[in-house]
């Protein structure tokens, strides 16, 4: 039986996997939705000293105690650092990590610290990096307003039920979790991984890592190997509360080592 673990992006709990983990449930797999320290109904256990390792550590005794000998490791958003971090203290119980509509996180490097670097949209960057100033305490990054959420979430495709949901339940973010660096030992580099890209809204598409992967950059290489599958839906950037059938008949695929593999003959060798 296929396990997953799922971890949802900033500001959000293993609430907002209700319907997937559903739908996972009653096809016969095992789901198990991560509440991160100081998310969901653990908010109230957040401190200034609540960082990506603390993150980290509540997956990695998440895995501990499922039962099942592998597990499926799900990252949506923000929830692929703590994910890849997981991934790497337990590769031998990971049988594949999936990146949904998140980051490529690199070792020693933090959420912000990409921002700073690879963001393009000037005024997205400036408002991510802007959490910084914006903490209440220090420490607490609030949760979007409404108003916020509207403009900057890519809610395609939610019902407003839904997004009243994720915004009445939406929690202060700890920020030390988004500006600690990630540290790996390079484990995690030897699993399977799949890419599930929402494109509506803007987002990125397959074409576009393919892209990224014909610059010769080497940060972007691996994503050509055979261990690479890729997955589009057309939905927003929450597609488990938009798009929660499609995504986990994508999430079977992908554990089953589906997916859209990059052409070898568009990559293009370092320095040529």
């Amino acid at each position: 039986m296929t396990a997953f673990v799922l971890v949802a992006g900033g500001h959000a709990g293993g609430w907002v996997w209700d319907e997937v983990v559903a739908r996972l449930w009653r096809s016969g797999a095992e789901a198990y939705p991560a509440t991160l320290t100081g998310l969901g109904d653990r908010r109230h256990l957040a401190g200034p000293d609540t960082d990506l390792e603390t993150h980290i550590e509540d997956l990695v005794q998440l895995i501990d105690h499922v039962a099942a000998p592998e597990v499926v490791l799900v990252g949506h958003c923000y929830g692929i650092y703590p994910v890849v971090g997981a991934a790497d203290r337990r590769p031998e119980r990971v049988s594949r990590v999936v990146y949904l509509d998140s980051p490529l996180p690199q070792d020693g490097h933090s959420m912000l610290d990409q921002v700073r670097a690879e963001m393009t949209d000037q005024e997205t960057r400036e408002r991510l990096l802007g959490q910084v100033e914006r903490a209440e305490e220090g420490w607490r990054i609030p949760p979007p307003s409404p108003a916020e959420w509207r403009r900057w979430g890519n809610l395609v495709g939610v019902s407003e039920d839904a997004f009243a949901r994720l915004a009445r339940l939406a929690a202060p973010h700890p920020l030390a979790t988004q500006t600690q660096p990630l540290g790996l030992s390079g484990a995690v580099d030897e699993l399977p991984l799949s890419g599930i890209f929402c494109t509506a809204g803007g987002g990125t598409t397959i074409a576009m890592v393919e892209a990224l992967v014909a610059t010769g950059n080497p940060r972007f290489q691996a994503l050509a190997e055979p261990r690479a599958g890729f997955f589009e839906l057309d939905t927003g950037h929450w597609p488990m509360l938009s798009a929660p059938d499609e995504l986990v008949e994508v999430l079977f695929r992908a554990a089953a080592g589906e997916g859209h593999r990059l052409a070898a003959d568009r990559r293009v060798p370092s320095g040529g």
